[in-house]
C-alpha cells in the first residue's frame, strides 16, 4: 500500500482495511472528527502509561488529562477537523508509530484557520486490541502556530 496517497479522516469502512494498524488509526479519526468521546475512550490506553503532546495543551500525561482535553474540544463551541495523510508505518508485534502530517481546520465564531500539523501516534496491543499510548503534534509554521494558540486560548 502506497501510504502517501492514502487519506483517513475516520469516515474509512474499517472492512476494506487488512491492515491491522489502520484499522486502529481509522477509529481513532473517526472519533476526532465525529466528536465522539466513548469511542476516543476505546481507542486510548486508559491508564497513567498514556501521553499526549501538543501545540495548545503542552504536555498531557494520563488517560483522564488527555480525555478532559477531547472533552473540551468536542464540547466547546469551535470545530476542529483534522485528516491524516503522508504517513509511514512502523511496527512490531505488539506496538506501531505512525508518523505523518494532519490538515484540516479549526473554526470558531467567525475565524476559520486552516492547520498543517506533524503529528506521530503510538499504538500498542492491549488484551488483544490496539490502543494508542502516545500522540505527539506540532506545527512548523511560526505564524500559524500563534495564529492557532490565539484562537483556541482566546487571546
Amino acid at each position: 500500500m502506497d501510504s502517501s496517497m492514502t487519506i483517513i479522516n475516520g469516515s474509512e469502512n474499517l472492512a476494506n482495511f487488512e491492515n491491522f494498524n489502520l484499522s486502529a488509526l481509522v477509529s481513532f479519526y473517526k472519533a476526532f472528527n465525529q466528536r465522539d468521546l466513548k469511542l476516543m475512550q476505546k481507542v486510548w490506553l486508559n491508564t497513567d502509561a498514556a501521553s499526549m503532546n501538543n501545540p495548545v495543551g503542552g504536555i498531557m500525561r494520563g488517560w483522564n488529562n488527555i480525555e478532559n482535553v477531547y472533552n473540551k474540544i468536542f464540547n466547546g463551541k469551535a470545530k476542529v477537523y483534522v485528516e491524516f495523510y503522508d504517513f509511514t508505518i512502523h511496527s512490531t508485534d505488539n506496538m506501531f508509530l505512525v508518523t505523518g502530517r494532519e490538515r484540516g481546520f479549526f473554526e470558531k465564531e467567525n475565524t476559520k484557520i486552516d492547520l498543517a500539523i506533524r503529528t506521530s501516534r503510538v499504538f500498542i496491543k492491549e488484551n488483544g486490541d490496539w490502543k494508542q499510548i502516545q500522540h505527539h503534534g506540532s506545527i512548523d509554521n511560526p505564524d500559524l502556530l500563534k495564529k492557532y494558540q490565539d484562537a483556541v486560548l482566546n487571546k
